[in-house]
C-alpha cells in the first residue's frame, strides 16, 4: 500500500541527531529512506529543511544532510500547494499544513513531533502513529495477499466453532 507523508522538519532533525536506534523518528526516517513512505513536500519546506538541518548547532554531516535530502526529492513527489486560509498556533508550519491538506485525496498524512501546532484532525500524527499506521498496512496486505480457497459451502463459523469445541469441549 502506498503511503504519502509530508514530514516536519522537527521529525527529520530529531531523527538525524537521535542516537537511539529505537526511537520511532530513526524509525521512521529509516522506512522513509527503504522507500516505505512516499515523501510530500514543496520547495520551501525543502528549502526549510536544508536550513534548519544545517544549523551548526545540530553539527549534521552535510553528506548526511545531502543524502537525506536526495533521498526525499528522489523518492517523493514535489507540489505546488493551495493556499488553505488556515490559521495556526505557529504560522510557520502553514506550509507543511497546506502540503497535506493538497494531497489529502491520495489519503496523506502529516507527521510531527508538535500536534498543537496543528489542527486535530486525523491525518496529523506523531512518528510512533504513523509507524502504527505503516504495521496496520502491511498486515493488511499480507492478509489481502493470503490465498484462502474455501469451498463454496466452507461454513467459516461452523468450522471454527467445531474446531474449538474439539479443543475446549462443549463452548456453549
Amino acid at each position: 500500500m502506498i503511503c504519502y507523508a509530508v514530514i516536519d522538519t522537527n521529525v527529520l532533525v530529531s531523527a538525524l541527531i537521535s542516537k537511539n536506534d529505537v526511537a520511532a523518528t530513526v524509525q521512521l526516517y529509516g522506512r522513509l529512506v527503504r522507500g516505505e513512505i512516499i515523501p510530500v513536500y514543496s520547495k520551501e519546506s525543502l528549502n526549510e529543511y536544508r536550513e534548519v538541518l544545517s544549523r551548526k548547532k545540530f553539527s549534521l554531516d552535510v553528506g548526511l544532510i545531502n543524502r537525506t535530502l536526495s533521498t526525499i526529492e528522489k523518492r517523493g513527489i514535489m507540489i505546488e500547494p493551495s493556499p488553505t486560509g488556515a490559521i495556526l498556533p505557529d504560522m510557520k508550519d502553514l506550509p507543511f499544513y497546506e502540503i497535506v491538506m493538497e494531497k489529502r485525496d491520495d489519503d496523506a498524512y502529516l507527521v510531527t513531533g508538535n500536534l498543537k501546532h496543528f489542527p486535530k484532525e486525523p491525518f496529523i500524527v506523531t512518528p510512533r502513529q504513523m509507524l502504527d499506521i505503516l504495521d496496520k498496512n502491511k498486515a493488511f496486505e499480507k492478509i489481502e495477499n493470503l490465498d484462502l480457497n474455501f469451498p463454496k459451502d466452507f461454513d467459516v463459523d461452523a468450522e471454527l466453532r467445531e474446531a474449538l469445541e474439539e479443543k475446549y469441549g462443549h463452548i456453549g
